[in-house]
């Protein structure tokens, strides 16, 4: 396994960011279009959501990102929600997502993705210079923080779906389609977020096709690479993305 400095991965570039979109929401539908029809009901690690919610968010998040108009019309929306429920926004935003295609069948649903995703994919990048500059107010590990929409739309929005694979796979008890071009560049890119936000030397060994040997600084003169860990490439991301327990450096969550 080559050794990889985390200091040194390159930032998902806009062309990259659009390979990356279209391949995820390709795996998303092969991922639902294989389900049981009892797949479709199991329950999920996220709250409320089973795997059909999960799906119709995913598709209406993909629904969204296609125009600036249908962006803006959304964000009023769960604006406006999470001031009558309080909240955040974006568990607003996502319930509206999930309401919107609650009478969609499982074909349909996986049909807006086919039809989708590449538009989605595209006009993610392509986006008008205002959005990919707006501030967005978010919350990580509890602390406050201010996006770019560039943020958003060229990292975030491929997060969102390629750890609600993970989810479903978990929840149905099927196999998740990892290869090392896809998912390892985006836990790659997850791993290196990860070391700037903690700041600290590591010595992070990930298994699986998705995985690496991630290194970041020296504690010492003796060479020390500081905390090392061996686990799972998607148990790391599961961890620091705050669904499973970690300690140590492990509890500096990365946002999905």
């Amino acid at each position: 396994m080559t050794t990889i400095s985390a200091d040194t991965i390159p930032a998902i570039g806009r062309a990259e960011a659009e390979r990356l979109a279209r391949t995820e929401y390709e795996r998303v539908a092969d991922q639902l279009r294989a389900l049981t029809p009892a797949d479709w009901l199991a329950p999920t690690e996220c709250p409320l959501w089973n795997v059909r919610a999960m799906a119709g968010h995913t598709v209406g998040m993909m629904s969204d990102f296609t125009s600036l108009r249908r962006v803006m019309r959304r964000m009023s929306s769960a604006a406006k929600a999470a001031k009558a429920v309080g909240g955040p926004m974006v568990d607003s935003m996502t319930a509206l997502q999930v309401a919107e295609f609650a009478d969609h069948s499982a074909d349909e649903l996986v049909g807006c993705i086919d039809a989708t995703g590449p538009k989605t994919a595209h006009w993610r990048v392509t986006a008008p210079w205002l959005l990919r500059r707006m501030p967005i107010k978010e919350e990580v590990g509890g602390q406050p923080e201010t996006w770019r929409g560039a943020y958003l739309l060229d990292v975030i929005l491929t997060r969102d779906p390629w750890m609600h694979r993970a989810d479903i796979a978990r929840a149905t008890n099927t196999e998740l389609d990892l290869r090392p071009e896809h998912d390892g560049r985006i836990v790659a890119d997850v791993v290196a977020e990860w070391g700037r936000r903690h700041g600290r030397p590591f010595d992070l060994v990930l298994t699986g096709p998705a995985g690496g040997h991630f290194v970041s600084g020296e504690g010492g003169a003796d060479g020390d690479r500081g905390e090392t860990y061996e686990l799972d490439a998607v148990e790391f991301c599961r961890i620091v993305s705050g669904r499973a327990q970690g300690s140590g450096l492990l509890t500096q969550e990365v946002p999905f």
